[in-house]
This record gives structure tokens, sequence and C-alpha cells, in this order.
């Protein structure tokens, strides 16, 4: 709203005409005129200075309004009575529902009792004389800004100021946005799940906090605003926010704080400035992750420690190892490392129970950190293997008197959940830096020796030597060239004869492998069989001799039979029974023809698994023998467990058996077992005449051994069966192969 000076209309001046006067007057006359018309020069002068003034008056005027005009806030003037002088036009903006009674000389009593009838101001609602009251004592008494809600919806700051004549000058601000953000923050920071607290940046009291701080402190709301942050945190340190440093920084720095239970937690502190209640603040949201950092060190315990000992594992030994063979590389000290292995274990997992065999490696576990100084150390590597390293060694003899503490200790028995188990262990020991000053050629060196130990039949340690090394290369040479001769079908079957010592005639050939080396000649199945058991070779092994030797005998004249020898190994694959099923299929051999060999090992196990595959191959009209009967643990047992179709004495029992009487003695009883329950009783290793008499006159079914022939190529058994065809009963009775 702009008022504009009218400007008065101008006076006209007349000016008399001359006229004739006589003579005498003529002076005075003429002196009066002069002094009109002085006078009339002074009122032009003064009027157009009048004039000027009313135009700049005018022009600053209208520059006043054009500099309210462009403010981003409302802008009014009301005289001592509260009467409208003007406003600018952001005023008439933000109060548009009542602009049209903004008028110069409109009271603002007036427009406020308007704009409530209208319902312009919605906080007036129910109490509208009483807030028009309240209002207008305000403008009387202007001071503190205070808040005023629109019908629109907008939120308008209201402060104002008097002036020196008694006037008013008020300033309108639009918060509207700035409210919503507002309540959008703290509706955002109450509800927030992430503990968060606004602290005073200057002397860091806390001024507010969520629930999601309160209910994860344990603090009431008048306890925690009466708390500053050093009163929270642990110890004593800069706060958050201070430095310099980046928010990546800031994250991966950690502070202890105390809850109200006393209880210590872990927290990380993300942090941002802010205004809050009109001071400076900061804004502080706390991560809890004492469980992150638990799950952290348990995870880094887990990756450097055996989960079921508790002691530290191979990582953590090459850790330490690398460690020290650095300082010996320094100082000239020396150190023993040894590798220890539980003998007999596998049959103590088996025999009694993976659980016995869990309590009995937590039991070495504790006696072999009873048998350390300080400073030596105890890692499990797996399975029943450890390892000691013995630091501040001058001489081999401090190796030897702690791996005969060691022994000693190990050979104590255990008594785990009624059973008592008497175990002993073999250690290999290789000295550094001697032996070895890195950590691989170390720990290598001391299992080449534990292998040596082992091999002289256990309970005993054995030091490493330069031998052992080349022998442990020709090992790996025969697992190399042995994968090849397998990809290669290099392997050949051979068969040795199984006979009827009541009709001298071959009813059955066991397939035993031969390995033709090119190089070497024939090599031993005692030579790569272990490897082959070892490396998992036997397998795809396994499968190659089983379909070879089921091709063969699909050709061998009617009922001659094939044994073939299976390994627990293959059991342990799950698809043994599909192989064995495939195999005849592609081969064509009459089930009842093939004869499968297993061990009394495979049967440790007691498998469901491994049973039920055994009924479902005797199903099939497979004949099922148990090999090398006697040689195991608690063999009567297993003959309870599944019915086999044969048994074969070990050749351990048939050697010398007519002149040794405890040899007899248990050939007899398992003899006698055999006819007991129709078994077919195989006497295996029979290499004289005395040996088969005794075998006939006990009533033993079948023999097998040099006696008779050696193991042979397929091309031999077909000319063997050949020439036994053609002869007659008699003429068979007493033949020898060999």
């Amino acid at each position: 709203m702009s008022v504009k000076a009218r400007p008065k209309p101008k006076r006209k001046v007349e000016v008399q005409p001359k006229t004739d006067r006589k003579p005498s007057a003529r002076p005075k006359i003429l002196n009066k005129d002069r002094k009109i018309a002085t006078e009339i020069r002074e009122v032009v002068r003064t009027r157009a200075t009048a004039l000027a003034a009313i135009d700049e008056a005018r022009k600053s005027h209208e520059r006043l309004l054009e500099a309210i005009d462009i403010l981003p806030q409302g802008i009014v003037f009301l005289d001592p009575e509260g009467r409208y002088i003007l406003c600018n036009k952001k005023y008439m903006e933000i109060y548009r529902a009542s602009a049209d009674l903004f008028k110069p000389g409109a009271k603002l009593s007036d427009t406020l009792r308007i704009g409530v009838a209208r319902g312009d101001y919605p906080e007036a609602a129910g109490r509208e004389q009483e807030w028009i009251a309240e209002r207008l004592e305000k403008l009387k008494r202007p001071g503190e800004a205070h808040e005023q809600m629109l019908a629109d919806g907008h939120c308008i700051l209201i402060e104002e100021r008097l002036t020196k004549d008694g006037g008013v000058i008020g300033l309108r601000v639009d918060i509207t946005e700035l409210k919503q953000r507002e309540a959008s923050f703290r509706l955002l920071f109450e509800n927030n799940p992430v503990p968060m607290i606004v602290c005073a940046q200057a002397d860091e009291k806390i001024i507010g906090v969520n629930a999601a701080a309160r209910e994860h402190y344990g603090y009431s709301q008048e306890e925690f605003v009466g708390l500053r942050m050093p009163d929270i945190q642990a110890f004593e340190s800069v706060a958050p926010w201070a430095g310099d440093q980046t928010l990546d920084e800031r994250a991966a720095r950690t502070w202890k704080h105390i809850r109200a239970d006393g209880s210590l937690i872990d927290v990380v502190i993300y942090s941002r400035h802010l205004s809050f209640d009109d001071q400076p603040a900061v804004l502080l949201a706390l991560m809890d992750i004492t469980e992150r950092k638990r799950a952290e060190a348990r995870l880094a315990f887990i990756a450097q420690h055996d989960g079921l000992t508790g002691l530290p594992n191979r990582v953590s030994l090459r850790q330490k190892l690398d460690d020290l063979l650095a300082h010996t590389r320094r100082s000239g000290d020396k150190a023993a490392v040894l590798i220890l292995d539980i003998d007999q274990f596998k049959a103590v997992n088996d025999s009694l129970g993976h659980a016995i065999g869990d309590k009995l490696l937590e039991s070495v576990a504790k006696r072999l950190k009873s048998t350390l100084r300080d400073g030596d150390a105890v890692a499990r590597l797996g399975s029943d293997e450890f390892a000691l390293v013995q630091i501040g060694v001058s001489r081999p003899d401090d190796a030897v008197l702690l791996a005969k503490r060691v022994l000693e200790a190990l050979s104590e028995p255990y008594l785990l959940e009624g059973h008592s188990i008497i175990s002993s262990a073999s250690i290999g020991i290789a000295m550094a830096p001697s032996d070895g000053d890195d950590t691989e050629r170390i720990l290598k060196n001391a299992n080449l020796a534990l292998s040596r130990a082992k091999s002289e039949g256990g309970g005993t340690f054995s030091f490493f030597e330069a031998g052992m090394d080349a022998r442990a290369q020709k090992r790996r040479r025969i697992e190399t060239e042995l994968r090849t001769a397998i990809d290669n079908e290099v392997l050949q079957p051979y068969y040795q004869p199984l006979i009827d010592l009541k009709s001298g005639r071959i009813t059955g050939l066991e397939t035993l492998v031969r390995w033709p080396h090119p190089d070497r000649g024939m090599i031993s199945p005692a030579e790569f069989i272990p490897v082959a058991e070892e490396t998992g070779l036997i397998n795809p092994l396994g499968w190659m001799i089983l379909k070879r030797a089921c091709a063969d005998a699909a050709r061998w004249p009617d009922p001659v039979h094939v044994a073939v020898n299976l390994s627990p190994l293959q059991f342990r694959n799950g698809n043994l029974l599909n192989s064995v099923m495939e195999v005849l299929k592609q081969t064509g051999l009459d089930p009842k023809r093939l004869e499968l060999e297993i061990t009394e090992t495979l049967l440790l196990e007691r498998s469901d698994q491994v049973i039920a595959t055994l009924h479902a191959l005797r199903a099939l009209g497979i004949s099922i023998s148990m090999d090398d009967f006697g040689t195991g643990y608690s063999s009567l047992s297993y003959l309870r467990s599944f019915p086999f179709d044969k048994i074969k004495i070990d050749q351990s029992f048939v050697r010398g058996l007519a002149s040794n009487r405890d040899a007899q003695a248990i050939v007899r009883s398992i003899v006698s077992l055999g006819q007991g329950l129709g078994v077919t009783i195989t006497a295996e290793g029979v290499e004289t005449e005395d040996e088969l008499g005794w075998l006939r006159s006990e009533g033993c079914h079948e023999g097998q051994g040099f006696l008779f022939s050696r193991a042979r190529p397929n091309s031999d058994i077909l000319r063997l069966l050949a020439a036994q065809q053609a002869l007659s009963a008699d003429q068979i009775g007493d033949v020898r192969v060999a």
C-alpha cells in the first residue's frame, strides 16, 4: 500500500494593468509596485522549493516502498493507535486471506476480528476473544518473537518493535519449511532405532536423547540431560567430533561407554554439527558394536585355534614358527619342532565312536600342555596330529628329554566314559636351524621323522635324517607315476587260483593288481597300494581293476568265479552299489560268478550304510567274503552282523601250520566255525604239502597259495582253465598248477 501527496493548485498572480497616474504620485506608486514584484518573486521561489521538496519526498517514499517490497520478510508499519500506515508485498502475500483488509488507516484489531471470524487463524478457534486479546497485548508490549499458525497451514514467526513515536514496526517470516524440517528431524530423532544423543558443542552437556538411547543405556530422560558426554565414557578422551578426522577415520575408532547398570559397551560414533534449540550442538549416532567385537574376537580365536582342544592351530603355529625362526637367524639360538601322532587312533575312533575319540584328543591336549615349560608351545595340526615347539635348545638331548616326557605322559591309561584306553604316540623331531631355517622345511622334515617313528611300530621318537627326504621324494614320484599309470590303464589284473581241496579243481580266481613299469619292471603292490590308499587313488584303481576282471571272467568257462578286493574307501563314496551294477551290465558277467572281498577294517565303522550296501550286493547274487580273518578286532562279532558267504584264513596262521600247535588250534576253530555256520573256509598262503595235508584233514574247503600257483595274467588263466576243462575228475585230483 502506498500514500501519495496530492499537489496543491497553483495560485494565479494577477498583474494589474498600468494606468496613467498623476506625475506627483508616480514615484510613490513605482516603489510600491517594485515591492509587490519582489514579494511575488519570493513567493514563487518558496513555492518552487516546496514543490521540489514534495517531489523529493514522493520519490523517497517510492524508493522506500520499492526497498521494502523486495525484502523476503513481511514488513508492516502501524501508528501509535495500531492503524496501518504501510506494508510490503511479502506481508500481503503471507496474509493473502486477509489482504483486502490492509488499507491505510485500518486498525489491526479490526483486521484480526474479521480474520478470526473468517477462520483465518485456526489457533483462535473456540477462544476467539481471548486469542485476540492476547495478540493485542503482545502488540502493546512487543519483545520476544512468537509464532502464528494460519488456516492455509503456514507458520509465521512474528517479531515487533516500538518506534520512537509509539508506533510499531512488524517483521513476519514464513517458517513453515523450517518447522517441517524441524518436525521431521524430531520425528526421525525420537523414533530412530539407533541410539542418538544431542549435546552442546561448548561444554558437551547432553541436551537431548531419543527413546533408543534411553532404552539402550538404561538412563531416564531426567538422568540423561543431567550428564555430560565424558560422564558416560569409560576413559578420558577428546570429544568424538574433535579434530579434523574424516568420517571413515572416526568410524574406525571405538569408544567404551558405561551403561546405567555399570556394564561397558563398545560404540562407534557418527557426529554432525547442527543448531538445537538455538544453540550450537552436535548430533551423535551411537552404534553399539559390542557383540560384533565379541564375534570378531571369537572368529579371530577360531581362526587361530582348534575348536575341539582350544590349542593353537596350524595357522597359528606357522606364524609362531615364522617369528621364532627369524629370531634364531639373528640370535643363533636353537629350537626343536616335534610332530606327534597318536598310535592306532583310528581304531579307537572306529571301535568306540567319535565322541570317545574326541575326548581322547582333549585329554591328550591337556597332558601335552602339562609337559611344556614356559615359552614352549603346543598346537593341534588336525585329526590326531599335534606339534610342539621347544625353545632354548642347546643340544639334541634337550629334545630327547621332552620327547620321553611326552611319551611317558601319554602312555598313562585314559578313563573315558567307563572305557579304559591305553594309547601311545609317535614323535618326529627336527632341529632348527640345522634341519631347516624356514617354517615349511622344518615342518616337512619333522613329518618325515614322524613317518620313520611310525614305521618302527610307534611308541617312540625319531630325529630327522637327510636320507628321509630322499625316501619321501621317492614316494612322491610313485604317486605321480601311479596317477599317470591309472589314467593310461597301464596297471593289469593278475589272477591267483582258488583250489577246491577235495576235488583239486580251480573253483575261482582272486584278482591281484600288477604294475609293469617301463623302467623299473614289475612294481610290487606292497610299494604302491599304500600310496594309492593314502592319496585316494585307490578309488579309480579299484574300479578299473573290477571292470577288467569282470570282463575277463565273462570269457571263462562256467562255473569258475572271480574274486575282487574292495577298499573301505570305495564304500565311502556312497555309489558303490550302482557302480558294481553298471560294471556287471557292461561286461555281461553273471552276478553269481562275482565274489567281493572285504576286510574287517570296513566293519569297524559299524555303518548302517555299509551293512545295507553289503545286503544289497548279496541280494543281486554276488558272494561276500571276509578277507584276512583273525587279524582285526572282535572278528567273531562281525559274523553276527552280516551273513558272509566265505571266510578266508589269513596266511599268518597257515604258515608253518603242520608244526605249530597254536596255529592249528586257531585254524581248527575257524574251520569248525565255518562248518557250523555253513560258510566256505579258504586258507591263504598254502606253500607246503604238509600244510595242505593238515588243512584237508581238518575239512578246510579251499586253498590258495604258491603251492598251487602264483598270480598269472589272463592269457595264462585261459589256457589253464581250458586244460582243466579237458581233464576228467580223476585226472585233476592232485594236479599242481604252478
